[in-house]
């Protein structure tokens, strides 16, 4: 066996730990100025005031972008770098979306060039971007540790921007900060990021390197997720999840995603729809036949989450899907849509290296019946 594993940010875990964020901005040399890219739901909460105020005490200027709502938007990007031209710091605080804009913006900002420069590897990224502390809020997309952003293009699919240049240089996990989250995020996001561990340790991709976090996301998740959607408060059950979506973020830096994620993109490219709850309904539809293949990376992910055999997995997601409420329906947006629909999103080329990863051959009746059976999910209000 041979691999390399890609580096790891600095990562201080702990209850309380988020009242530690202006030192760690002062201890970076020449910071007189950070862009700070929060969720608007936690900036109106008050948090963006306190983090002004604590960064001005020990000198530095906090200049506040929150206006963003749902999954990045190239208009978001371009809004957010035209604020953070003369930072030398960014901070993201919040979901994935607000940590991938935070992330793409210290490319931008530092370079001039626009996020299109760079979606889909177009051209290489800056080699000095701007330094970045990354707070997640949410124990879902692990992005505070990944090299991959996602975005929405001019013409509303979903691109991807990747690179190293991208990682934070210092990852803050509070679970103080999570416990806001409301039963139906903590159950989408939690089961995005038990999909991020699963995909990353047996997919085509899969090594011991990444395995190592991968199957302990496993672990922590399963035992933790239906505590924390039931629980709000559990701040042992709240820590777990975001320390197992932390970890499962370095497991798909290091292997990548698979169908679930391809069906979750390709969903995104024809409506809104929550990137966690698209994700979990698409691994449900695909785990049966994926777990055919009765690899011994299936088997062992099996056995992170306390199962005997792979064959267990889909009535165990299943259960546990039920269990933390998630209802199996799309959003009324995607009336307007058919299977076929889905289909040609699937085989877009965005999405092909998720495709590709799959540890089984995906033939074209694959992809069509697996759109169909999504399609045919009810479509909610």
């Amino acid at each position: 066996m041979q691999f390399s594993t890609s580096f790891i940010p600095e990562i201080r875990f702990g209850q309380g730990g988020f009242a530690g964020l202006a030192k760690a901005a002062q201890s970076f040399d020449g910071v007189t100025t950070a862009a700070v890219v929060i969720d608007s739901f936690l900036a109106r909460s008050g948090l963006a005031e306190t983090v002004r105020h604590s960064l001005a005490e020990v000198g530095i200027e906090a200049r506040i972008f929150s206006d963003f709502s749902g999954e990045p938007k190239l208009d978001h990007l371009r809004a957010a770098i035209a604020a953070s031209r003369s930072a030398q710091l960014v901070i993201g605080i919040g979901g994935g979306s607000a940590l991938d804009i935070a992330k793409i913006v210290a490319c931008c900002a530092a370079s001039g060039e626009d996020p299109m420069h760079y979606a889909l590897a177009a051209n290489p990224l800056p080699r000095n971007p701007l330094r970045k502390i990354m707070v997640p809020t949410t124990a879902g997309t692990g992005s505070e540790t990944s090299a991959t952003n996602i975005f929405s293009g001019p013409e509303g699919r979903k691109l991807w921007i990747w690179g190293a240049e991208t990682k934070a240089d210092l990852v803050i996990l509070d679970p103080a900060l999570t416990t806001s989250l409301p039963a139906d995020l903590t159950a989408w996001c939690g089961l995005d990021a038990f999909i991020h561990a699963f995909e990353a340790a047996t997919n085509r991709n899969t090594h011991g390197g990444a395995q190592l976090y991968a199957h302990e996301a496993l672990r922590l998740i399963s035992g933790a997720l239906e505590t924390a959607v039931r629980e709000s408060g559990n701040m042992e059950a709240r820590g777990r999840m975001l320390l197992g979506s932390c970890y499962a973020g370095i497991a798909i830096d290091n292997c990548g995603t698979a169908i679930a994620h391809n069906i979750s993109h390709a969903l995104a490219g024809l409506a809104p729809v929550h990137h966690g709850l698209a994700t979990a309904l698409g691994f449900e539809a695909t785990l049966s036949w994926l777990v055919e293949a009765d690899t011994a990376d299936l088997n062992a992910a099996a056995k992170a989450c306390g199962l005997a055999r792979a064959a267990e997995l889909p009535a165990f997601v299943s259960g546990l899907m039920d269990r933390c409420g998630i209802r199996r329906e799309l959003p009324k947006g995607f009336a307007l849509f058919t299977a076929d629909d889905l289909a040609r999103e699937m085989r877009a080329v965005e999405n092909q290296p998720m495709r590709r990863s799959t540890i089984r051959e995906l033939s074209e009746a694959d992809i069509d019946g697996f759109a169909a059976a999504v399609m045919a999910l009810p479509k909610g209000n």
